[in-house]
């Protein structure tokens, strides 16, 4: 007997497949390596139909849907979602996992040998590093044994909230296992914006004249319904900001000069990426500029740039920002459940 009945697989799409799109349109890039393109998705397709000779043996019912195609409807009556690619299909999956009940497990389709850690110009650099997989096609068998048998339970992963309010309306993002960049869609463009904390009011009952409150209690916002006073507040002149979370932590915002989290920290970490202080402004206000989110504060910012995107988990889905919008980031999302190799990503 297995502990899963109903499980989803969802299915990468290579970068040999899109290339073969565009290259039927005749869009595709001239520089592109075709032979070792092919190579990746063979050993990619290959791991798919293994693991389905494997599951087919076993007292489980399953489908398969593309990476690309995923959509909630297809997470109806299922206990278990297996993504089938690299950290990136683990992490475009966990977006539809928002409400954190359905646990997850990332299965490294490609995975990157030891003597392919640095990169030569005989080497592939396109494997996966998997850091957020369980186990990989080199283990495949064991690992869906494991995964289906034992006891082992999935470690509780906190995530990021963000809401976006806007003139008129509110917005909730998907929550974000690794992290987000907030920045404006031109590198090279400067992101304004101003920053601080929430604060809810006690006496929040709504009053008629928005300059008595002002006067009274500083700078407000209304966020779901719910009046905050934001805190500390300082401009920031910069490349954009990164929040990452624990899991996140030895990715980007480790490369970025952040400090590295234990995986099991329920803090976020924020760091503005080339923070311009101006002349006069005090180490406080420097200081503000990196540092750990607790779990029950919310960070606010103001957008003060023309253009804007929130960058989620990556290049592949953002949300775009316009002048004034305000952003509330916490880690109130609900926590994703995530099956991890313990030797490697364990305490």
């Amino acid at each position: 007997m297995t502990r899963f009945k109903n499980i989803l697989l969802v299915i990468k799409q290579t970068a040999f497949e899109s290339y073969s799109q565009l290259k039927l349109r005749g869009a595709a890039p001239k520089a592109l390596r075709w032979q070792r393109l092919e190579s990746r998705y063979n050993a990619h397709k290959s791991t798919v139909t293994d693991l389905i000779d494997i599951l087919k043996s076993e007292d489980v019912s399953f489908k398969c849907v593309n990476r690309v195609d995923l959509d909630r409807q297809h997470l109806h009556d299922i206990d278990l979602l297996i993504s089938v690619g690299g950290d990136g299909t683990v992490l475009s999956s966990s977006h539809f996992l928002d409400a954190g009940t359905i646990p997850l497990c990332g299965i490294n389709s490609d995975p990157t040998t030891p003597s392919e850690t640095s990169v030569e110009k005989k080497q592939d650099e396109r494997r996966s590093h998997g850091a957020l997989c369980m186990f990989g096609s080199n283990d495949l068998k064991e690992g869906v044994n494991k995964l289906l048998h034992s006891d082992i339970k999935p470690q509780s992963r906190n995530r990021i909230s963000i809401t976006v309010k806007s003139a008129f309306s509110e917005t909730h993002l998907v929550p974000c296992l690794n992290d987000i960049l907030i920045a404006h869609p031109t590198p090279a463009s400067v992101s304004r914006f101003r920053m601080g904390w929430l604060q809810q009011m006690r006496d929040s009952a709504p009053l008629t004249d928005g300059t008595i409150r002002k006067r009274m209690y500083g700078d407000t916002t209304r966020v779901g319904g719910e009046v905050f006073e934001v805190k500390k507040s300082f401009n920031a002149w910069s490349s954009g900001m990164w929040v990452s979370t624990s899991t996140g932590s030895s990715a980007a915002m480790s490369a970025a000069g952040g400090t590295r989290m234990k995986w099991d920290s329920p803090q976020l970490q924020y760091l503005i990426r080339e923070h311009l202080i101006e002349e006069g402004e005090n180490q406080d206000i420097i200081d503000r500029g990196a540092g750990m989110l607790n779990p029950r504060s919310k960070l606010h910012l103001r957008w003060n740039s023309l253009e804007g995107r929130i960058y989620l988990d990556g290049s592949h889905l953002f949300h775009e920002l316009e002048l004034g919008d305000e952003i509330v980031i916490s880690g109130g999302a609900p926590p994703l459940r995530l099956f991890m190799d313990d030797e490697l990503n364990g305490k």
